[in-house]
């Protein structure tokens, strides 16, 4: 095996990576708006009861056996019901809050565009209609009488609220009130600088009987990618549950439709994710919670979790509390609500990686003021560290390449005889001092940090609509132009230049289409990835060169 084998191998495992990405997009889990997954309405006269501790089938869940009375299968519906809209603005959403339920049905993040357009709306992560439906929802179950179920209306204090410009807080709250005398106060608190909004269902009991209910919370959304983004590029959408013993678990869509999730999980969270942004919900500290998934008509999924029973006395009340998250993957804010929530911004096996190198990228923005330039000091560090294992590799190759008019003359003496030439130039490398591996090493060691700097730029929602110069006004776009792909095609075509000319005329024919298959796949790549690969080509061009050069005129 000689280096430019590696080099093939390297760049067609690259290859295959964009084609796995790109088939799971086209032909992995699809969005099936159009048709309904599960028909799951019942009338209330016909539904019948679960077994212990499951998921209701339709969209409220159930209750575990100790609360057998609460087990009432409740109608799903095509749509959601609607009320009155409670308007809420922030320093960060634009909110509105539904008195059906108090459902989060639409916020629209203030901070993010929807587009790189100047008169642009906010890009608005909850929406309550077809077909990219996404909100979160929450209730009580209640082991008799009446309940507050996100079916129930509530009634509102105001009609819109606004944070004061003096104000860390704003609190917004609802009311609902059963027959038998309980109240139930929904309140939702906004926080200055912050994606993290507080719920709280609190119970006051003024009936003679004594209350008993649990506290459910759950996101629900179909399976509708972002607007703008990539159809080129994969990245996971779908559920996903955090447990301190299992840690971050996937539960895609089709694990939902496949089978219910039910388990019990105590200090975790369970989300919704898309590319850059996410819904989450985090139960109280050290509380137990039963987790559970469903599917439910129109190509809708839920992900869920159910709070313990509690007992409330008459004359008495109690206090339900959550925290949800949404907005964007902001490490930083994520890290600080729960145990690896950060996660979510996923960089798969190479985390332990990725992020030292997220730290470094965000440390040069901080200096700079500017992703890509940040991007392009990133590439040259990493150059730098690695510079020595190049130094070899490029030295292996340029000897390889000196040795070039030699080696086909071997090809030439030998023919189809590949024992004799082969024997004949392991021989010549002894005589020469040369290692054909010699340039391998190095190449494998890098290959991991580079491929885990390829997922810090796709995954950082920092980069989303971030300018960089002259006609890149967003390094997670394609380059509208197409210059920095032929850039880099350019400089992959000066690359092989300076590597030794393959000895097999097919495997030399596929590395001259290399650059062109590449040039292809990265004219629809975000621009900071590109970008990167551009500055990476032309220093490895520039080292390279020296070291051929000085190799090729005898110096050391």
């Amino acid at each position: 095996m000689d280096n430019q084998r590696l080099f093939l191998f390297v760049a067609l495992s690259f290859v295959v990576l964009l084609l796995w990405q790109s088939w799971m997009e086209d032909y992995g889990p699809a969005s099936q708006v159009e048709t309904a997954v599960v028909e799951n309405a019942q009338s209330p006269a016909t539904a019948t009861a679960l077994p212990a501790g499951s998921a209701d089938t339709a969209d409220i869940p159930g209750a575990p056996a100790d609360m057998a009375t609460m087990e009432r299968a409740l109608p799903d519906t095509d749509v959601l019901k609607k009320g009155q809209f409670i308007d809420v603005t922030t320093d960060l959403f634009h909110i509105k809050i539904d008195t059906t339920g108090g459902d989060l049905r639409q916020a629209d993040l203030l901070d993010y565009k929807a587009t790189t357009d100047p008169d642009s709306p906010p890009f608005r992560l909850l929406n309550d209609s077809l077909p990219n439906l996404f909100v979160i929802q929450s209730g009580l179950r209640a082991s008799v009488g009446t309940e507050p179920t996100h079916h129930v209306v509530y009634t509102a204090e105001q009609g819109s609220y606004r944070m004061a410009d003096d104000a860390d807080e704003l609190q917004v709250s609802m009311i609902w009130r059963s027959p038998e005398g309980v109240e139930v106060v929904k309140r939702y608190i906004f926080h200055r600088g912050s994606y993290a909004v507080g719920l709280q269902h609190e119970v006051r009991n003024n009936s003679t009987a004594e209350w008993q209910g649990r506290q459910y919370r759950q996101l629900q959304r179909t399976q509708v990618a972002e607007t703008g983004q990539s159809s080129f590029i994969y990245t996971y959408m779908g559920g996903v549950i955090y447990s301190p013993e299992e840690k971050y678990e996937k539960i895609t869509f089709e694990d939902m439709l496949d089978e219910k999730l039910d388990r019990s999980i105590t200090d975790g969270w369970a989300a919704m994710l898309q590319h850059y942004f996410l819904g989450a919900l985090i139960p109280a500290s050290a509380e137990t919670d039963r987790y559970y998934t469903n599917t439910l008509s129109s190509s809708r999924y839920v992900i869920g979790m159910i709070s313990p029973n509690r007992e409330v006395a008459p004359g008495s009340s109690a206090l339900y509390e959550t925290t949800i998250f949404i907005g964007p993957k902001l490490q930083d804010e994520m890290k600080q609500l729960a145990p690896g929530l950060e996660l979510t911004v996923d960089y798969g096996l190479l985390t332990v990686l990725a992020q030292p190198l997220f730290w470094l990228l965000k440390t040069l923005h901080g200096l700079l003021g500017n992703w890509g330039w940040a991007i392009v000091c990133v590439t040259i560090l990493i150059k730098l560290a690695f510079y020595k294992l190049s130094e070899t590799s490029y030295k292996s190759m340029a000897n390889m390449r000196k040795l070039a008019p030699r080696m086909k003359t071997l090809k030439e003496r030998y023919g189809d005889d590949r024992q004799k030439m082969n024997q004949a130039m392991m021989e010549m490398y002894k005589k020469e001092k040369i290692n054909p591996l010699g340039g391998c090493l190095p190449i494998v060691v890098q290959i991991p940090v580079f491929i885990a700097l390829y997922w810090v730029l796709l995954e950082s929602v920092e980069l989303r609509h971030a300018p960089f110069i002259l006609w890149i006004t967003d390094m997670s776009s394609p380059d509208p132009y197409y210059i920095l792909p032929l850039l880099m095609g350019a400089t992959m075509l000066i690359q092989q230049r300076l590597n030794p000319a393959p000895m097999d005329p097919i495997q030399a024919k596929v590395m001259m289409m290399l650059p062109i298959v590449f040039t292809v796949f990265f004219a629809f790549f975000p621009s900071g990835l590109v970008l990167y690969w551009v500055v990476n080509n032309t220093l490895s061009i520039a080292q390279q060169w020296m070291i051929t050069r000085r190799i090729e005129r005898g110096g050391k």
